[in-house]
């Protein structure tokens, strides 16, 4: 399986950005069941989780981007989305999606730069 992000880019403070991920190679079988997050870095930060959505479609978010982040899937497609809104400079990262588990090797994710 591989992790294909995108959608990311150069926007201004209070602008939007709408983030998808792939799981090339996965089946339905091997998608669905997965809990998936979005995760992002920072340069000279750590790898820090934004947001979760279980099988059951549950969502959770840190605490910076609550209200404004919003976390999707679509078995069907193997396809997991994040849609920003609101961004603020803070929110600058190479953005990546993994399982909660971490149990994929991680794509080359997809970079978010907010200018303020």
């Amino acid at each position: 399986v591989r992790l294909v992000e995108s959608g990311g880019g150069l926007v201004p403070a209070g602008g939007s950005l709408r983030l998808r991920c792939v799981a090339s190679g996965s089946i339905f079988s091997v998608f669905a069941p997965k809990d998936w997050g979005w995760y992002r870095q920072a340069p000279g930060k750590p790898r820090e989780l934004v947001a979760s959505i279980l099988s059951t479609k549950t969502t959770t978010y840190t605490d910076s981007v609550k209200g404004r982040f919003t976390i999707s899937r679509d078995n069907s497609q193997k396809k997991v989305y994040l849609q920003m809104n609101s961004l603020k400079p803070e929110d600058t990262a190479v953005y990546y999606c993994n399982t909660l588990e971490q149990s994929l090797d991680w794509g080359q994710g997809t970079q978010v730069t907010v200018s303020s």
